[in-house]
């Protein structure tokens, strides 16, 4: 479990969030929607200890994030960028295995490479691979093993899909749906895609202006907005042949 309890963030004094309080079930997906700027990217750094906020606490599994045990509770946690991150200097392997090498637990990290291949449809012959000869599909893949060698509690994603090709996008949707389903782990995905979110979120949290406006289920976003800005939002992304009365049933996914 990972939570927000009061958090305030400004950038140059423009605020950012706002006294925001939430929780991140243990075990499933909480997926933060909102437009670009909503503080959703924000909120994520913070519970990674990347940002520091200017009020209020991240509590990690009943432990309150500080200064003195961030690098023990951020390796409860693997995170993965829009990018994926990865170093171009460095083979597959070796971007694979940075962390595990830094804590002295390469052995055992090595021995989980070739079940988190098998998980996210890598071939291993990629292990002797740099970055620049991936697909941008194979990159994230490589990420998300990343994140998950070091076997933490939860993990944090922050739009890892949003540079992907449509098809390719689709692809890595479905496979991480079942990556996050067999680790039961907890879960932080970052998007603005409401039909991503849809798909993958068990807990829909909906930001915008560095506020929560309402968080739920899907279906309860849809059939009980409480706010305009909800039903707007959503509005703004339906997908060609998602019928206006039944939203979470047409996502393509689905069909």
């Amino acid at each position: 479990m990972i939570a927000a309890c009061g958090l305030s963030k400004s950038f140059g004094g423009k605020p950012v969030l706002a006294q925001l309080d939430l929780v991140c079930p243990t075990a499933k997906t909480t997926v933060l929607l909102g437009p670009s700027g909503c503080g959703k990217s924000t909120l994520l750094r913070l519970f990674m200890g990347l940002l520091w906020p200017d009020a209020g606490e991240v509590v990690v599994d009943g432990t309150v994030l500080t200064q003195g045990n961030v690098w023990a509770l951020r390796r409860q946690m693997g995170y993965v960028t829009q990018d994926g991150g990865l170093f171009p200097h460095l083979t597959v392997g070796d971007n694979l295995l940075v962390a595990a090498r830094y804590f002295g637990v390469e052995v055992a990290a090595v021995q989980r490479i070739g079940p988190l291949f098998a998980m996210t449809k890598l071939p291993k012959e990629l292990l002797r691979r740099f970055p620049c000869e991936l697909s941008g599909g194979q990159r994230q893949r490589v990420s998300l093993i990343r994140a998950l060698i070091l076997e933490p509690s939860m993990i944090l994603l922050d739009e890892p899909m949003g540079a992907l090709d449509p098809m390719i996008r689709r692809e890595l949707q479905t496979d991480l749906k079942a990556v996050f389903q067999a680790v039961n782990k907890t879960v932080v995905f970052v998007t603005h895609d409401v039909s991503e979110a849809a798909f993958l979120g068990d807990h829909i949290v909906m930001l915008n202006a560095g506020r929560l406006v309402q968080e739920g289920s899907f279906e309860s976003l849809v059939r009980s907005p409480k706010e305009a800005f909800v039903s707007e939002f959503l509005a703004a992304q339906r997908t060609l042949g998602w019928p206006t009365d039944r939203p979470m049933k047409g996502d393509l996914h689905e069909q």
